[in-house]
C-alpha cells in the first residue's frame, strides 16, 4: 500500500525537523460519521474510567492495582500475592486479545479505546479548538506576538490542562490506592497525608506534561506497541488505508477541475488536496502506506469522504481495507494465524475460568517451625509446633474458626489463643500450634497430615503437612 519510488519519509518522522527540533502538529478539527462513532465510545470509556473505581461487587472495589501491597481486583474478583499465577493469566489473556486484534484489525485499540488517544483527542484537543480555534488559527496564534489575547488564551488553556490533569491523577490514584483510602485523605486534608501528596503533585505533573506538550509523541517514540504492529500486521490485515489504485490511476494525482474527465486523462481520484494531512493527529500523509505513526483514528476517512462527496465521486478513498483487499480485491479471511491467536486465547480464558472457579475464598498455609523436629510428651505422645496463616479474600469477618485432623487421631492446640478464632475481612490471621499425635497413629519417621479449617461446623479449606516422628517407628 505504499506509492512506488518514494520511501523518503521511512526515514525520520514527521514531527521532527531535518534540524532536529520539534514539528508540531495542527490538526484540523475532525467530523464525519466515524469521528461521531468514535466520541460514543469514548466517552464510554472515559465514564467508565472515573466510575470503575467506585464501583463495588461483593464490597470489592471493581478495578484496583495495588502494586505497593500485591493487592489487585480484576472485575470485582480479589488477587492477592497467593493468586499472583492468576493475575499474570489475566494479563496475558489482555496481551493475547489485543495481539489478535492488531492480526485482524491493525491499531483499532490506539484510535478507539486507548486512553492516551481518548484524553488527547476527545479532551484536551477540544478544549483547545474551544479556547485557540482550528487548525489556521491555531497557527496563527502561536506566532503571534506575547499580546492580551495571547496571554488571556495562554493561561486560560494551561489552567484548564492544569485542573484536569489533576483530577486524572486522583482517578489514577484510585486505582492504585483504592477509592476508599483517597476519599479519607481528601476529607483529612492533603497536609495530613504528604507522602500520598507528593505522588500526586508528580502524576499531575507528569500527566501535563503529556498532554500540553508531549502529546503524539507518546505514540510515535514512546509507546512499544506501535513498535510490535511492523511485527503483527500483514497484507491480510485491516488497517485504515489509502486506495492507491483508485486514486492515483495511471498518471498520478491531480488537481480538482470542473468537468474535467479525469479517468480519461488517466489521473486517479485523489485531487491532492491534503486534507488527510491536515486532519492527522500523528502529521503523516497516509497516501504513504501503512506507518508507524498511524494509531488508524479514521479521521482522514471522514474528510476524504467528506472530499469526494463534494466533488461528486465515489466515497472510500480512504477506509477500512487490507493491502490484499486493495491489491487482490480480497474480502477479509479468518487465516490460520487468527485462528492460533484465537484458540490460544480460548484456552487461557478457559484456564482461568477453572482457576477462578475452584479457588477458595480462603487460603490456609500451615508451614514448621524452622529448626525445630519433634518433641515427646509423656510416654506416647509426639508433637510437632507449626506456624500457620489464613488469608480471607472475603469482605465478611470469619469467625469461629477451628483445625481438625483427617485420618489420624491427635490434637491441635493453638499458642495464646483459644481453640476457635476470627478471621477479619481482607484481611490475615497467624499464629502458632501444636500437632500431638499418639506414637501408635505413626507410619514412619514423615507422616502427611491432611488438616480441615472449619467455619463453625461448615469445612471452607484443606492444607496438609509433614509430621515428624522418631525413626525407629518405621
Amino acid at each position: 500500500m505504499e506509492t512506488p519510488n518514494n520511501e523518503s519519509f521511512r526515514d525520520t518522522i514527521g514531527t521532527v525537523t531535518d534540524e532536529g527540533k520539534r514539528a508540531w502538529v495542527y490538526p484540523k478539527k475532525p467530523s464525519g460519521r466515524y469521528y461521531e462513532k468514535r466520541k460514543i465510545v469514548s466517552y464510554g470509556l472515559l465514564i467508565f474510567l472515573f466510575a470503575a473505581p467506585f464501583i463495588k461487587i461483593n464490597g470489592n472495589q471493581f478495578l484496583l492495582f495495588n502494586v505497593l501491597e500485591r493487592r489487585f481486583n480484576i472485575f470485582g474478583f480479589p488477587f492477592w500475592p497467593q493468586d499472583f499465577h492468576l493475575f499474570v493469566i489475566s494479563m496475558l489473556i489482555g496481551v493475547i486479545f489485543v495481539t489478535l486484534f492488531t492480526v485482524g484489525f491493525g491499531r483499532i485499540f490506539c484510535g478507539w479505546i486507548c486512553p492516551q488517544t481518548i484524553f488527547m483527542e476527545m479532551v484536551f484537543r477540544r478544549i483547545e479548538y474551544w479556547i485557540d480555534g482550528d487548525r489556521n488559527k491555531q497557527r496563527k496564534l502561536d506566532k503571534q506576538k506575547w499580546d492580551a489575547e495571547k496571554i488571556r488564551k495562554r493561561l486560560l488553556k494551561w489552567f484548564v490542562f492544569l485542573v484536569i490533569s489533576f483530577l486524572i491523577a486522583n482517578i489514577f490514584l484510585a486505582y492504585l490506592i483504592g477509592s476508599d483510602k483517597l476519599l479519607k485523605y481528601i476529607t483529612d486534608g492533603p497536609f495530613e497525608h504528604l507522602g500520598t501528596l507528593f505522588p500526586l503533585i508528580i502524576f499531575t505533573a507528569v500527566f501535563y506534561f503529556v498532554f500540553a506538550w508531549f502529546r503524539e509523541q507518546v505514540c510515535i517514540i514512546a509507546c512499544p506497541y506501535g513498535r510490535l504492529q511492523g511485527v503483527l500486521l500483514d497484507n491480510k490485515s485491516i488497517v485504515v488505508a489509502y486506495d492507491h489504485k483508485r486514486g492515483e490511476g495511471d498518471n498520478g494525482r491531480k488537481k480538482f477541475r470542473k468537468n474535467e474527465d479525469r479517468q480519461a486523462l488517466g489521473h486517479g481520484d485523489c485531487i491532492d488536496c491534503l486534507q488527510c494531512v491536515h486532519v492527522c493527529p500523528t502529521g503523516i500523509d497516509i497516501r504513504n502506506g501503512t506507518q508507524l505513526e498511524c494509531v488508524n483514528c479514521t479521521a482522514c476517512i471522514d474528510e476524504c469522504d467528506h472530499i469526494m462527496e463534494s466533488i461528486n465521486l465515489p466515497k472510500g478513498l480512504i477506509r477500512y481495507a487490507s493491502e490484499d483487499n486493495i491489491e487482490k480485491k480480497k474480502k477479509f479471511q479468518f487465516t490460520p494465524r487468527l485462528k492460533g491467536y484465537t484458540a490460544v486465547l480460548v484456552i487461557l480464558i478457559g484456564v482461568l475460568s477453572g482457576m477462578l472457579l475452584l479457588r477458595n475464598d480462603v487460603e490456609a498455609r500451615i508451614l514448621r517451625l524452622p529448626g525445630q523436629l519433634y518433641e515427646h510428651k509423656g510416654e506416647n505422645i509426639i508433637s510437632n509446633v507449626f506456624t500457620y496463616k489464613l488469608i480471607n479474600k472475603t469482605t465478611d469477618t470469619i469467625s469461629d474458626v477451628s483445625f481438625k485432623l483427617r485420618h489420624y487421631k491427635g490434637d491441635i492446640k493453638l499458642v495464646s489463643t483459644s481453640e476457635k478464632f476470627m478471621v477479619p475481612a481482607q484481611g490475615l490471621a497467624e499464629g502458632t500450634l501444636f500437632i500431638e499425635i499418639d506414637k501408635k497413629e505413626l507410619k514412619g519417621d514423615k507422616n502427611k497430615l491432611l488438616i480441615e479449617v472449619y467455619n463453625n461446623n461448615e469445612l471452607i479449606e484443606t492444607t496438609t503437612v509433614n509430621f515428624l516422628g522418631p525413626r525407629s517407628y518405621n
